[in-house]
């Protein structure tokens, strides 16, 4: 029996509901796995331009059935296609029996096309699950099917021999390609897994390779019983398995094991014997024992030169350890004026004047002054309030943060060691929006290093990170997470007093290669709590070769779908929504959609907005198609890749390959783009790349980031005897447009830190599809709950956001996602809220409605964060008649567009994404 076509794997309902509609015909279907149920399915029918969706399950047996309407008995079925027949006749409870199967877009093969890593990999083939095996359909293919794979599998190998050193190697597989794979084929079609030929194979291949472990470990353990003589000679299984004529892969993957063993302790054995040797005979190592733990540096006063009024000049000096700013006229002697910290009142930046701001601060009792500066530029003074916010910091009386910095930093490092030092890339100096030189040297509190192609060792490589921080800013920064997948690598490194505030550490890596299955691109990625705070990142690398951007998208996708990251409990929201901050970067490889003689022009001149216009990550993130609603620093440095290795003066871009000449052309491979809830504080102060590490044809990118960041409440009154007053969250109503031609009934599922459990709406009370391809629902009051948050006070509640899904009541899969922050929605009055709907990495729909958050009159006390008393301001802005209790930022717009783009005309061409204009 052929592979059955109808089978779609992981596909999302939005992708099998564009499928369904393109076929068109009545009675067309396909199965796709559910989004709800692990190990169950979702059978997709359409029928009268609407799509039906029939979940799937199997019970404890693995017998599948369909769940259909009542009245209508489930039938039972050892298999997918056993299943699909039967419901091919009519009266089986669907509204149409399954006619037309819609089958599986055929992909091109995935070869790697500028030579960077393996190559490519013909299409595989969709298989059946059957009764949850999954490689049923596949073993039935005929005899001339798997002499054809087989033809195949060898024609790939034979692509890999002429860039394989092991030629040896090669040769064993190439026997067992040609010889040996059906009959391993044929083993497993009727039941026996073991791989029996395979296994003969790789003992056969690898008999060197025992030899030389044999040979190493010999040496190993005969050092490590020179610093201990006690240790026990070898076992008699350890000598059979040196001098046995055929050993096998367990026997091979314990001495692996082993020499993994003593390699990672033979340096703290040594280490403890020499001590134990000093000690013994009282030997003196001054040098060594002598040395403190290096102190941190403190900060230098630091002064910058401004302009007060039309001409006058003065000086401003900022000393960080004493907190004080002191204003000193040019040419005298003394301070005019010294600014004690806690004396200043705000910081005001100038967004029509990028280097000018103002300082409010007391001066008298009950009165404050206000005076402007103009710096020499807009990098000045952003280094003047980073001071000026680090000794606010310093100073405060707070025993947990409100604000953290962090590093991000993305390197390709081609496969090459780096230099011994890396001091530009982690203090973020060199092209495009850096560092000022005052502050270039200020530590940050999270350093997040992501590297890809880095043939380093994962401890040489940590260690290296650490040792370079260290010299760098005499602080011994600690190891909250390492993940690695093949070359690709993550390194989270964090202050020691922040050590006891991260929590809840979660790690995990996707596979992106040939066929999803190899790890030479992918993903890895960690999470975490700050106090209260949950922060992702992602470091990837995905498909190369100026040609796959779609292969990039895919990629984007497969790794937001697979990532396994954050709390459990909201493993069914889009990963972009489960962090209160994300941070996605790495080599993305998205290319510049332009001649390369035009574009080594362009860099010649400079002018890169032209450049960023073609540049195909914003071209997709334009078109909603990878990265929505993330953020990404205005780009103001040279394409990254690919530069021409030991120099950083001219582009390589051509490659030469035996199938001929590679072009590619330079471009912005290596990014960091961000996303975060509503409401919350991100301020991106610095995103740039080196100019002197050339050990690589990429460069390395950073970019600095200012947080704000929340610590587990405490209430400032204590529990009365009485009962406690609840604050309370009541919806007026909610209504939301999804993009699906179903016209099943849903509900809504709320989730927040601040609810004991996640609650749940009634079934929507309206419903219209008077749009093709659209549903508008709706709620009313009546059908919502009134949410009651854990804690009452205003000061918490600020602070909190809410997650919606909406899901179908048939199928419990969502049809889209959302983000609310509470801080907006605080007060007596309901107020209007619309946001988009997301899913699987898509824009699904859109949200709007009314809420208000209702807060008890003796917990409506906050304060100001220390990210708050630094604001931006237009030239001709003027102040507020009054300040709201609890502050809000300013509207954003709906959509976040890449900054270099020209805004678009005055058109759309999905409705849905425009909220309700128009549709009745």
């Amino acid at each position: 029996m052929a592979a059955a076509s109808w089978y779609h794997r992981d596909i999302s309902r939005v992708v099998a509901e564009e499928l369904l509609a393109k076929a068109g015909r009545d009675g067309c279907f396909l199965v796709r796995d559910s989004e709800s149920v692990s190990g169950a399915y979702a059978l997709c029918l359409l029928f009268q331009r609407h799509v039906h969706t029939y979940r799937i399950l199997p019970d404890d047996e693995g017998l599948l059935s369909v769940q259909t309407i009542q009245g209508i008995q489930a039938k039972c079925f050892r298999t997918l296609p056993d299943l699909i027949g039967a419901y091919q006749q009519p009266n089986n409870g669907l509204v149409t029996p399954l006619l037309y199967p819609v089958h599986r877009p055929r992909q091109a093969a995935d070869e790697d096309s500028d030579g960077e890593d393996g190559r490519g990999s013909g299409h595989v083939a969709s298989t059946v699950p059957a009764g949850g095996a999954g490689v049923g359909a596949w073993l039935s293919t005929p005899i001339a099917s798997r002499t054809h794979i087989s033809q195949q599998l060898h024609q790939r190998l034979q692509e890999q021999v002429h860039s394989s050193p092991a030629s040896d190697f090669m040769g064993f597989m190439a026997e067992y390609l040609n010889h040996h794979l059906q009959l391993d084929l044929e083993a497993l079609r009727h039941g026996h897994p073991q791989l029996r030929h395979l296994s003969t194979a790789l003992v056969t291949a690898c008999r060197a390779l025992h030899r030389r472990i044999d040979f190493t470990l010999a040496g190993l353990e005969t050092l490590a019983r020179v610093f201990d003589p006690p240790m026990s000679p070898r076992s008699p299984a350890r000598e059979q398995g040196l001098l046995t004529s055929d050993p096998d892969l367990e026997l091979l993957l314990n001495k692996i094991s082993t020499v993994n063993h003593l390699l990672s302790s033979l340096e703290k054995k040594v280490l403890k014997s020499l001590q134990e040797t000093v000690s013994r005979h009282n030997l003196a190592l001054p040098s060594v024992a002598a040395a403190p733990p290096p102190a941190a540096k403190p900060l230098a006063v630091q002064s910058f030169e401004v302009k007060v009024g039309k001409s006058q000049r003065v000086t401003l000096t900022v000393d960080v350890e004493s907190g004080t700013v002191a204003i000193t006229k040019r040419g005298s002697g003394s301070p005019e004026e010294t600014i004690p910290q806690d004396k200043i009142l705000q910081l005001i930046k100038y967004q029509s004047v990028q280097s000018k701001v103002r300082l409010v601060y007391d001066r008298e009792p009950q009165r404050s002054l206000s005076r402007d500066f103009i710096f020499p530029s807009a990098r000045k003074r952003e280094a003047f309030c980073q001071l000026l916010q680090l000794m606010k910091i310093q100073h405060s009386n707070l025993d947990e943060p409100d604000l953290i910095s962090v590093y991000v930093g993305t390197w390709n490092m081609g496969s090459t060691p780096p230099p011994r030092s890396i001091a530009s890339w982690l203090t973020s100096r060199g092209l495009g929006r850096t560092q000022d030189e005052t502050t270039a040297c200020i530590p940050h509190d999270i350093y997040v290093i992501g590297t890809q192609e880095n043939s380093l060792g994962d401890r040489e490589w940590v260690e290296f990170l650490r040792a370079s921080l260290k010299t760098l800013m005499a602080i011994d920064y600690r190891v909250v997470a390492l993940q690695c997948l093949w070359s690709i690598k993550i390194v989270v490194l964090v202050k020691p007093e922040h050590e006891r505030r991260i929590s809840h550490v979660h790690t995990s890596s996707v596979k992106t290669g040939i066929a999803n299955t190899l790890g030479n691109k992918g993903a890895v990625g960690v999470s975490f709590l700050f106090n209260g705070t949950s922060l992702g990142f992602v470091n990837c690398h995905l498909a190369s070769g100026s040609e796959k951007t779609h292969r990039r998208n895919q990629n984007y996708s497969d790794i937001l779908r697979s990532l396994v990251l954050g709390d459990k409990r909201l493993s069914a929201f889009d990963l972009t929504l489960r962090f209160t901050h994300l941070f996605w970067f790495g080599d993305l490889n998205y290319r510049l959609d332009m001649d390369v003689q035009d574009i080594l022009a362009h860099i010649t001149k400079k002018e890169f907005e032209t450049l960023l216009a073609v540049d195909q990550l914003n071209l997709e993130r334009e078109k909603n198609k990878v990265f929505l609603r993330f953020s990404e620093g205005d780009i103001s440095f040279p394409p990254t890749y690919r530069y021409e290795r030991g120099s950083r003066d001219s582009y390589m871009w051509q490659k030469f390959k035996p199938t001929g000449m590679r072009i590619n052309v330079p471009s912005w491979c290596d990014r960091i783009l961000w996303k975060s809830h509503p409401e919350t504080h991100v301020v991106c102060n610095s995103y740039g790349c080196t100019d002197d590490i050339v050990t690589s044809d990429h460069s390395p990118v950073f970019a600095t980031f200012e947080v704000g960041v929340t610590s587990q409440f405490v209430p400032k009154k204590a529990p009365g005897s009485g009962p406690e007053p609840l604050a309370c969250i009541e919806w007026e109503s909610i209504e939301v447009i999804v993009k699906t031609a179903s016209r099943t009934k849903c509900y809504i599922e709320f989730h927040s830190y601040c609810l004991e459990e996640a609650q749940r709406s009634g079934e929507n009370t309206s419903q219209s599809c008077d749009i093709p391809g659209f549903l508008k629902l709706g709620w009313s009051a009546k059908h919502l709950p009134v949410l009651n948050p854990i804690l009452p006070d205003l000061e918490y509640l600020g602070d909190q956001h809410l997650l919606l899904s909406i899901k179908g009541v048939e199928s419990c899969e969502s049809f889209g996602e959302c983000c609310i922050a509470m801080r907006s929605m605080i007060g007596s009055m309901a107020q209007q809220f619309e946001t988009f709907l997301f899913h699987r990495g898509e824009e699904t729909g859109s949200m709007r409605g009314w809420m208000k958050v209702r807060v008890p009159k003796d917990r409506r006390s906050t304060r100001e964060r220390l990210y708050e008393w630094i604001s931006f301001e237009e030239e001709d802005a003027k102040p507020a008649a009054d300040t709201p209790t609890c502050p809000k930022p300013p509207l954003q717009p709906l959509r976040s567009r890449p900054r270099s783009l020209p805004e678009p005309a005055a058109s759309y061409t999905n409705p849905a994404y425009f909220i309700f204009e128009g549709v009745p």
